[in-house]
């Protein structure tokens, strides 16, 4: 993908950072869930490795809320009001995230105390329909916005915002 050195471009790749990013969790919440059908049928995973894939990815997930919530969030909503209630919206699914999130952890410390995996997998599935739900309806709802943006609260230019959400 060809990108222009203009000020609009940088703003435009942001909002592709954003979907970006929700690719990259979806990929990874698939292949937490894939280890964790591997450890239920009794092939090569092990709670320790669950436990630190599951660490990894809650982490991310937690970086990336906090980071919208932070500093897109409050930009957003200084520049489009209208988009206020939306905003709120997916704070209030970052908390229920985060709740999942610590539950999962929980459940896979249990793992090797006889927790029942199957309640992991349970919580993953919820997770994973909350993401996928939440993950569209914020791109549909503010990508556009978030292109138009030059700057986050305290001067942070949107092209170090994009390094700091880097997945890779």
């Amino acid at each position: 993908m060809a990108t222009s050195t203009g000020p609009g471009s940088r703003l435009a790749a942001f909002g592709n950072q954003l979907i970006a990013v929700h690719l990259w969790l979806r990929e990874e919440l698939e292949r937490l869930t894939d280890g964790l059908d591997a450890y239920l049928d009794g092939e090569a995973e092990r709670p320790r490795e669950l436990r630190a894939h599951c660490l990894t990815f809650c982490s991310a997930v937690r970086r990336h809320h906090t980071e919208e919530d932070d500093s897109a969030f409050p930009a957003l909503a200084d520049e489009f009001p209208e988009l206020r209630p939306v905003l709120e919206e997916l704070e209030r699914d970052h908390h229920t995230v985060a709740d999942i999130l610590r539950r999962v952890e929980e459940l896979l410390d249990g793992l090797h105390e006889g927790s029942n995996a199957q309640d992991v997998r349970n919580e993953l599935d919820g997770l994973a329909a909350l993401l996928e739900s939440h993950f569209v309806y914020e791109e549909k709802k503010i990508v556009s916005a978030l292109n138009e943006l030059t700057e986050l609260p305290g001067g942070v230019v949107i092209q170090d915002v994009m390094r700091q959400q880097d997945p890779h």
